[in-house]
Parts: C-alpha cells; structure tokens; sequence
C-alpha cells in the first residue's frame, strides 16, 4: 500500500510572500500538510504491521518446529533408556514410540534416522547419531528462533513508534488550528 502525495500551489495566496500549498493524497485533494503527513505516518505504520504479522508467522513455524524437534529427541530418549545397560553392543536393537511420526517429521526437517529395514526400531548406534543430529537441528533453531523473536520485537516497536508519529502529528494539527483561529478571533 503506497501513499501517493502531490503539492499543490494555491495560487495568488501567500503569506508574508510565501506561497501556500495544499495537498493531494491518494487522488483526495484540499488535505493540510499535516493531512498529508499523517497519511505517510499510517501508511508506514500499517506496512510494519503487515511486516511484523508476516514475521509473527515466521516465529510461530520456527516454535513448532521447536516443539517437534523436541518430541523427537523425547522419543529417542526413551528409547535410549529402554536399551540394555550391560554388554552395550551397537547393534542392539529397540522400537521407537510414534516411529512412523518420529521418521516423517524427522524428514521433513531434513534429518535422516536411520531405522531398521522396515520396522520401527532402531540400533543403539543409528540411536545415538539420530540423537545427535536432532539436538543439533534443535539447538541451531532455537538460536534463529531467539534471534527472530528479537527482530519481531523491533518490528513491533518501529510500529508503535509510526502509530505515535501518526499521532502526534494529528494532535499538533489539531492544536495549530485552534490556536490559528484563537488568534485571529483574539
């Protein structure tokens, strides 16, 4: 959404030989200077919001990608954990929880777990990789994850500065005006 703003002189009007001007914005003519103003001030804060939603957005895929990453690493763990303790071969062999779950989402995030042929489990050894790998994927996208929050902070807050600016311009319109008639009535 673009503001388009066009002065236009008034002719044979000047003030203490300054020319006067009034504005044309979007295609509306007749607006003050802080008309126009403002509308440029909305026009950038509205382009923030949209900005700032579309990062929300981003934010919120990076949560759940978070959140499945750490369920895989859940499933993982318990796995791990059920696996026996004593003679620990890598060959040994457990069953995942929510294996076709785990695997699908795993590659959907473009991490390969390794499983048995056609079954739903895995050895103690593709375990302790695929566990690696998801913390890896995990922690990398926790840290863009930070790293997005804080720029979705920014943007929110360039956007209550545009809003601010939006209006305190009106407010100061409002009060030259009142002061402007004040003074001549005066």
């Amino acid at each position: 959404m673009n503001t388009t703003i066009v002065p236009n002189e008034i002719r044979g009007d000047a003030v203490y030989g300054i020319k006067q001007y009034d504005y044309t914005v979007n295609g509306a003519q007749g607006n003050s200077y802080a008309e126009a103003l403002a509308a440029a001030a909305f026009t950038e804060s509205v382009a923030i919001e949209q900005l700032a939603g579309n990062y929300a957005e981003v934010v919120r895929q990076r949560k759940r990608k978070v959140e499945d990453l750490g369920e895989i690493l859940s499933c993982l763990a318990q796995a791990v954990a059920r696996l026996p303790v004593k003679d620990q071969s890598q060959s040994d062999a457990v069953s995942i929880n929510n294996a076709a779950w785990v695997n699908g989402t795993a590659l959907s995030y473009g991490i390969t777990l390794v499983f048995n042929h056609n079954t739903d489990q895995m050895t103690r050894g593709n375990l302790q990789r695929g566990q690696n790998d998801v913390q890896y994927a995990l922690d990398v996208e926790d840290n863009n994850l930070q790293q997005d929050n804080v720029s979705l902070q920014s943007y929110i807050s360039k956007r209550d500065n545009a809003f601010s600016t939006a209006a305190r311009v009106i407010k100061k319109a409002s009060n030259t005006a009142t002061s402007t008639i004040s003074n001549i009535s005066g």
